[in-house]
């Protein structure tokens, strides 16, 4: 009888545990079912929130994440690229200032090109320069490489005693020529072309690095030869330099040009030079102050010399 109870007691104590443990793995399932729903349901509202916020700012730039993940970082990018974008969009205006010192450069600029287009056009030609004669349809009436003579005659074919042409401009050179082969040919076409200019000369003195005598190949300002003679040094006073012009009368003329106003912006550049100019750098008080250094030894030997202190 005792076996029997004990053996009613296990079976009903076996069932209670068989039940409890599919109550608490139907319990897991559920949670679990449960847990992955609100994952499931995190997961998809970004995605719908991203999509409604791009139908609604159509006109919104990406701008490219962080490469670390880091949603501060790609935050900060955004609104950078926010701030970048706006800045290149309100970019402001040139200044008046500016674009009419602009006009007013490019307008020194046209005013200063004439007189270099211009220079070989009213260049008188002169001795050692070189010249070419060209007659069209004529070879043997043509000659180039000519080399004016001191007496500035030159020597072409058919014309006796030659052709002056010193002091003259290759058009008029040419209009000479025409009227001499005239005789010979009908209607000429004379085109006279200046090869080397060497006649035209300018001097640079005074406290300048490479002074001397130069040819002027082109037209040329002053502190276009100051740069060619090596430019000024520290004893020269660019504020004091004088160009000395010969005039008709024989006499110098003196024109004063203020370098140092020029190299500052405050003065123009265009004092130019003509051929036989002499352009002088002054010292300056640096200068006078090395001469001074320079003789005192020698007045502190004298002054030993006689006895005196």
């Amino acid at each position: 009888m005792k076996t029997t109870k004990q053996f009613v007691m296990i079976l009903v104590a076996a069932m209670v545990l068989v039940c409890s443990t599919g109550v608490f793995a139907q319990t897991q399932d559920t949670s679990a079912n449960k847990v992955r729903q609100r994952l499931a349901a995190k997961t998809s509202e970004p995605a719908s929130a991203s999509k409604e916020d791009t139908k609604s700012k159509p006109n919104m730039k990406l701008v490219a994440a962080d490469p670390s993940g880091d949603p501060l970082k790609q935050e900060e990018n955004h609104e950078n690229g926010q701030t970048a974008s706006a800045t290149k969009t309100s970019l402001p205006a040139a200044p008046d200032d500016s674009q009419a010192n602009r006009h007013e450069q490019a307008s020194e600029e046209a005013a200063i090109v004439p007189y270099y287009n211009n220079f070989f056009n009213t260049y008188r030609i002169g001795p050692e320069d070189v010249i070419s004669v060209s007659v069209f349809g004529q070879d043997r009436y043509s000659k180039s490489g000519i080399i004016v003579p001191p007496s500035g005659r030159i020597s072409l074919a058919l014309i006796s005693g030659g052709v002056f042409v010193n002091g003259k401009t290759v058009d008029e050179v040419a209009e000479m020529i025409k009227k001499s082969y005239d005789e010979f040919i009908i209607d000429p076409q004379v085109s006279v072309s200046l090869d080397k200019a060497s006649s035209y000369r300018y001097s640079v003195i005074g406290d300048v690095a490479q002074p001397g005598i130069r040819l002027m190949n082109r037209r040329l300002t002053v502190t276009e030869a100051l740069g060619e003679a090596g430019g000024v040094l520290q004893t020269g006073d660019r504020s004091k330099v004088v160009v000395l012009r010969r005039q008709t009368d024989g006499n110098l003329q003196p024109i004063a040009v203020n370098v140092s106003a020029i190299y500052k912006g405050k003065a123009p550049d265009l004092v130019y030079l003509v051929p036989g100019d002499q352009v002088i750098v002054p010292g300056n008080k640096f200068k006078s102050f090395q001469k001074v250094m320079t003789l005192f030894p020698i007045l502190s030997f004298a002054r030993i010399f006689t006895g005196g202190f």
